[in-house]
């Protein structure tokens, strides 16, 4: 039997408290001192697609007063402790963006900033540019991409995409300082943070504006501490891949840090255009497979029309807010989205979803409303399918069985992105809006949020596995994530704030097969083991994607918590 909760709680003004429970019957709500503060019955009985057991909802979203919380049933089970009270998501979701320093290459991690997970620079040599001899490439710098030591352009920019958009969307989400070596320079620590990799992404390119598609050893290298390894790295060949990841992410970047660094800036405008030449002189798909006998990660893709969308709606804001020609990025948006791409997607496979984030959080509406609309009618589309999914299994998904994949979790918090979106969309336009129609908006915005929550509560406990799935955040976190520096540090617990990959359906590690029986259902799919790195990596992309959801889910506590200080 159990008690699945949020392990890190709820919001006080939040209706929508909810968790799920394995048994009928009454539960009761109790604060620290032992007190109920609640009672009330399990809802009705749900045959759960997505775990296979039948399971009951229990709501408690009338308590509001803050505190430390548990549930528990007549039989005397217990849920984990969570709390209620206002912005309760802040610190998981600090932690989620102070991991990334974590995984910084090329320099020293200082006990002032990271604690007792401290080590000495690592990855310091030239590396070699494969296929041309001996020939060198300072390219220090950067975030390890996961739980081994390579560093890659595309799942980088899709990591500053995520981070720069919900930035730029909900910047009081971002006000506390994380602690890193640039903390207190007038700039929020997320700009900080991201610039480490874009400084590092600058390196990768080639003064053709090719760039290349990854910086890694020939082989993983096995569980030692970054500054223990010290095999040769190797510049992957170019892609067209990472051309236009590579050029869509500096082309917002440049946007971003113009009124923090100008220079820095101009720096990243130049090259975001050098490689949109690149693009432009090689319109076939360039694409990547590791040479033989590399094992490293490849990050390939049968199709590179996502990354140039993204590349040309960036491109296209860029050069609107520089009043240059934009006509040759207009055709190129045009063109690729009469192929019917699909662009509800925020993951390194199909970026899609950014040139949609680009293009509808645009106050300039620069793109025109014929393009606007056909990113605007996907958005909603798929921000409907998601709705209903999630009312068609207890925990609240937006997930079917065969979306627990390799990271699941990104899965769930990219959906949660694109929901997010939808929010933005309406809230822009409600202004324009008959009493009426602005009335079903803001049925339809709740209706939105309070999947977007569901999302959340899951990723930290309210699932069937009853883990939280973010190192370091509630009673019962996930403690081996399959990532070297964790594994060789000699320390029992990890850093908090990794994003774990999650359940996945079809395991394709070693030990996950063996232990796990064929049939299980897919949310079952997991175990918290270092080995299992198709269940329990981490990745730099599946925390950018969480922390845009909390992001979202903190500008609004933040703006009730105004609200309510200002007397409105």
């Amino acid at each position: 039997m159990a008690i699945m909760v949020n392990q890190v709680g709820y919001e006080a003004e939040d209706a929508g408290k909810r968790a799920v429970a394995s048994a009928p019957g009454g539960y009761v709500l109790k604060n620290a001192a032992g007190e109920t503060v609640w009672r009330g019955e399990a809802g009705d009985a749900v045959r759960d697609p997505l775990c296979g057991e039948t399971l009951y909802p229990l709501d408690f979203g009338s308590v509001c007063a803050a505190g430390k919380y548990r549930l528990e049933n007549e039989s005397g089970e217990r849920s984990d402790t969570f709390a209620i009270g206002r912005d309760v998501f802040s610190g998981v979701h600090n932690a989620m963006v102070k991991a990334l320093y974590f995984q910084r290459c090329g320099c020293a991690l200082e006990e002032k900033y990271a604690g007792p997970y401290t080590h000495a620079a690592c990855h310091m040599a030239e590396s070699r540019i494969y296929g041309e001899g001996d020939r060198g490439l300072e390219a220090r710098g950067g975030w390890h991409d996961a739980g081994d030591y390579g560093r890659y352009i595309t799942p980088g920019a899709v990591t500053v995409g995520h981070l720069l958009y919900a930035y730029k969307l909900y910047p009081q989400s971002f006000r506390e300082l994380l602690h890193i070596p640039e903390s207190g320079n007038k700039v929020a620590d997320v700009l900080n943070e991201c610039r480490y990799e874009l400084e590092w992404m600058l390196k990768m390119q080639r003064e053709d504006g090719g760039v290349y598609h990854k910086l890694t050893a020939w082989q993983h290298a096995p569980f030692v501490m970054p500054e223990e390894d010290r095999d040769d790295f190797y510049a992957y060949p170019v892609s067209s891949l990472a051309v236009a990841d590579f050029c869509a992410c500096m082309a917002l970047a440049a946007r971003m840090y113009d009124s923090v660094d100008r220079m820095f800036a101009w720096r990243m405008e130049a090259a975001a255009k050098l490689s949109w030449q690149w693009l432009e002189k090689h319109p076939e798909p360039v694409l990547f497979v590791n040479p033989e006998g590399s094992n490293t990660g490849e990050y390939g893709d049968s199709t590179d029309a996502d990354e140039r969308l993204w590349a040309a709606a960036e491109m296209l804001l860029l050069a609107a807010r520089r009043g240059e020609d934009r006509s040759g990025y207009m055709a190129a948006l045009q063109k690729i989205l009469a192929t019917g791409l699909a662009v509800t997607d925020f993951g390194w496979t199909n970026v899609a979803g950014f040139a949609a984030l680009a293009v509808l959080t645009d106050f300039r509406q620069t793109a025109g409303k014929e393009i606007r609309e056909i990113f605007r009618g996907q958005v909603f589309r798929e921000a409907d399918r998601l709705t209903d999914m999630s009312t068609r299994n207890v925990f609240g998904m937006a997930m079917k069985a065969e979306d627990f994949c390799w990271g699941s979790n990104m899965v769930v918090t990219n959906r949660g992105i694109l929901l997010a979106l939808a929010c933005e969309i309406l809230r822009t336009e409600i202004k324009d809006m008959s009493r009426d129609q602005a009335r079903e908006a803001v049925a339809r915005m709740a209706r939105y949020q309070e999947v977007i929550q569901a999302q959340i509560d899951y990723l930290l406990g309210k699932n069937i596995t009853g883990y939280s799935f973010v190192t370091g955040y509630g009673d019962h976190a996930y403690r081996h994530p399959h990532l070297r520096t964790t594994a060789a540090d000699g320390i029992d617990e990890p850093m908090a704030g990794w994003v774990s990959g999650g359940p996945n359906g079809k395991p394709g590690d070693e030990l996950a097969v063996r232990e796990i029986p064929a049939g299980t259902p897919p949310m079952k799919c997991y175990l918290d083991r270092e080995e299992c790195y198709s269940l329990n990596e981490m990745t730099i992309y599946w925390n950018s994607s969480a922390v845009f959801v909390t992001a979202f889910l903190r500008s609004r506590a933040l703006a009730v918590e105004s609200h309510r200080d200002s007397g409105i």
